[in-house]
This record gives structure tokens, sequence and C-alpha cells, in this order.
């Protein structure tokens, strides 16, 4: 065991040696000293091109990147970034995005794009068993614990000897960002909770702090990054932002087959919720309202029942003359298509007061 210690920090040693600065996998073997500065225009590209690379949408994927490196990020760093996302998104992914951001350099370039450090292959790549080793303690430092996944032991040895060995040995990013970047791509996949929860406590250990992870899930909430869906968020909802609490936006929707000026059967429209914000306690006379929930996590309540979480897929049919409301969850973009079906008389919409803080947070 002292044999292996004293070979483990000799090869730190070593590789400090061939390189001006100390490896990530250095830095996370030493005592992990953490940034306590805000979220910088760099890390806040770095995210978000994370985010929707996790996602697929590449046309929305090109806007980010170029700005991305508007904002200082370099291309050997959204390489990195790219490269290192395979393990949690897929070659795919990962090979998709590495394409949108060579189409963004070779077309149009801005001068004030950097290059940045440029990738070396890490001399550790050499050792195979020295990889293993390395990236096991990698893992126990990101975990917080010793990890050892027996019931599938192949994947076991990927995790350590791949993702936190083989990648983490490369220098392009620090294990602070790569934790950043791993956390905004789990952001974007659904159904990854679990490890989502693990990476924001890891991004901790490998020297983020707290109020930075917390800044880092608000700013991809609040921005959008995290919805996702294939409906447009449309515009601010300003001729009714009276009635909600919190932001919401408004995409009419417009039948493909129809021309400009003509009318639909039924009149419809996307409405976002940004998390948290809900609409106003609200009557509709003269026409049934029909909510079809599409993205994220939301809530619908009448007037002396229990609310009801609404998921993708949901529908809602709100009775005529029936007090309610609806919105997002706490923590979730919630997007729902509305529209109305006449039931006789004059249609007309009666907001009456807002839904209380106290009603809200039981929920």
């Amino acid at each position: 065991m002292k044999k292996a210690i004293i070979t483990l920090f000799s090869a730190l040693a070593l590789t400090a040696c061939q390189n001006n600065q100390p490896t990530n996998i250095q830095n996370d073997m030493d005592n992990t000293t953490i940034n306590s500065e805000p979220l910088t225009a760099r890390q806040k590209g770095l995210a978000a091109c994370a985010c929707v690379m996790a996602q697929g949408d590449l046309p929305k994927l090109e806007n980010e990147v170029r700005k991305a490196l508007d904002n200082g990020v370099t291309t050997n760093e959204l390489k990195e970034a790219f490269s290192q996302l395979y393990a949690y998104t897929g070659f795919p992914r990962s090979l998709n995005a590495l394409g949108v951001l060579n189409k963004v350099i070779s077309q149009n370039p801005d001068p004030k794009w950097q290059e940045g450090k440029p990738w070396t292959r890490p001399a550790l790549w050499d050792d195979a068993r020295k990889v293993y080793e390395q990236g096991k303690a990698v893992q126990t430092k990101v975990s917080g614990r010793e990890f050892n996944y027996d019931f599938c032991p192949q994947d076991d040895y990927y995790l350590k000897s791949h993702l936190f060995g083989d990648i983490f040995a490369g220098d392009i990013l620090n294990a602070a960002d790569r934790e950043i970047v791993t956390v905004a791509a789990l952001s974007g996949l659904q159904d990854v909770d679990p490890q989502l929860a693990a990476h924001k406590r890891g991004a901790v250990n490998m020297g983020n702090s707290q109020a930075l992870v917390d800044e880092l899930c608000a700013f991809l909430d609040k921005e959008g990054y995290t919805l996702k869906s294939h409906f447009a968020k449309g515009n601010p909802n300003v001729n009714y932002a009276q009635y909600f609490i919190g932001n919401s936006y408004l995409n009419p929707l417009q039948p493909k087959n129809l021309n400009d000026g003509e009318k639909t059967v039924l009149p419809l429209a996307n409405v976002t919720f940004e998390p948290g914000c809900c609409n106003n306690w609200h009557i509709h006379h003269g026409a049934h309202q029909i909510l079809i929930c599409v993205s994220g996590r939301g809530w619908y309540q009448e007037w002396g029942k229990p609310a009801v979480a609404l998921n993708p897929g949901d529908v809602i049919d709100i009775p005529e003359g029936a007090k309610h409301w609806h919105g997002a969850q706490k923590d979730s973009w919630f997007q729902h298509i509305a529209t109305h079906v006449a039931t006789g008389g004059k249609e007309s919409n009666e907001w009456l007061e807002a839904v209380s803080d106290e009603e809200y947070n039981k929920l």
C-alpha cells in the first residue's frame, strides 16, 4: 500500500515537471481551494453550450457557441467540453456539437475569438494502471467517498479508468470547470435527477462554492436553457403580465397549412412559465379552456380542490365557469398549449386575486 502511494505521488511529481501548470488530476489530488467568486461570463458560456449540446438542438447550439466565443471561451475549451460530454450524452451528441463548432469557426470567424491552449496528449495515458489509480482517486474526490459499482464491474472500470482517468487527465479544463460543464449538460437531460444531484455535490467537492453552483442552476433555469421543448418560448406576455406572478411568454400557433389572414377553427397558443410563475385565479365564461402540457412540470388547481401536478402529455379540460389557476412548479419551466371551445354565450375572462405565497408554497 505504501509503495502504491509513493508510486502515485511520484507520477504526479513527474507530470508536474513535464507541464507548465499542474494537471487537473494533480489539483484533484491536492487540497481543493474553493472558488468563492460569482459565475463568470466564460463559465456561463461553457454551461450554456453544454446544456444545449446535451439536448441536441444544433441551430440553438450554433448561436450559443458564437456567444461563448464572444465571451472569452476558447475554441479548444469548447472542443474539450464537447469531447468530455460524450461520456454523459453519447458520441452522436458529442460529434454533432464538434461539427457545429467546426462550422462556426470555419465560416465567418471573428478575429477576436481565441484558439486557446493547444491540446497535448497526457503523459499519464502511457500507463494504464496509473490512469486507473488516478481515476479512482478523482472519482472518490468528486463523490466525496469511495465508490465501487460491483453490480456491473465493467462500468465501474470505465468510470474510473476512462472518464475520471483518461478524460480528467487533460489540462484544457480544470476539474472545477469540468464539473460545471457536467452539471449543465445533465440539467439539459430528462430523467437523470440522481446523477445531476451527485454532480452538483461533485462540483463543490472539485472547487466550486455552493453559491456558484446554485447560481449556475439558477442561470440555466432563468435563461430557459433547461426548457426541453420543440415549441418556441415566444415573446414576453406583456399584455397579461399584471395577471401573472413571475414571467410568462406567449407564442401564438398558426397551422402550417393556412395562409396569412386565414383563421383556424380553434385559436392555439403556447404559453411558457418560468420556474415559480403562475397566473392569478380566474374564470372563463362562455367556453371550456383546454390545456395540453408539452414541456416541464406545472400545477393546475380548481377552487376548493387539491392541486394537480402536470407533466408533458397531460391534458386538462377546464369547465366553463370554474375558478382556477395554472403555472410552473418552483424548480421547473413549464409549457402548455391553450385553446378554448365555446359553450354558448359571450366569451370572456374574469381575472381575480393572485395565488397566495402560502397556497403555492404548500405544493
